[in-house]
């Protein structure tokens, strides 16, 4: 892969780069799959129909990652542990968050290098999630 120089006009956004609207939804389609079937995650999820969170961690994760603003614009600031602070993420739901994202993540077949920074990422938010002890 030609590695764009910096500053370029035609330097794309990680978006971008693995696919854009498309890879991002199923990345967080896969994902819910698993939570649903999930005794830990799936009751904090309230919606009767997880569509709806579906659609809101897709448009979050697409603006992240440098597409389209469409998150900000309908829901403002993304607060993320604001707005998970009614829940008790504990180490269990980490554990059980991240091997849902770890299918999802691996069902994309997504370049070493995008699949290691889309990782780390997902990694650290999960980790900044927990507001629970043991």
């Amino acid at each position: 892969m030609n590695k764009i120089p910096r500053g370029t006009v035609q330097e794309q956004t990680f978006y971008e780069q693995v696919g854009g609207e498309e890879t991002f939804r199923r990345l967080v389609h896969r994902f819910y799959q698993g939570v649903a079937e999930d005794p830990l995650l799936r009751p904090m999820y309230p919606e009767e129909d997880l569509g709806p969170a579906e659609e809101r961690f897709t448009l979050f994760l697409m603006q992240y990652w440098g597409g389209p603003r469409t998150y900000s614009e309908g829901r403002g600031h993304p607060r993320l542990r604001m707005r998970h602070a009614p829940f008790t993420v504990d180490r269990a739901a980490h554990d059980a968050w991240l091997r849902h994202m770890r299918d999802a993540v691996d069902s994309l077949g997504l370049a070493e290098d995008h699949q290691e920074q889309l990782w780390n990422y997902l990694t650290y938010a999960a980790a900044s999630m927990i507001n629970a002890g043991e």
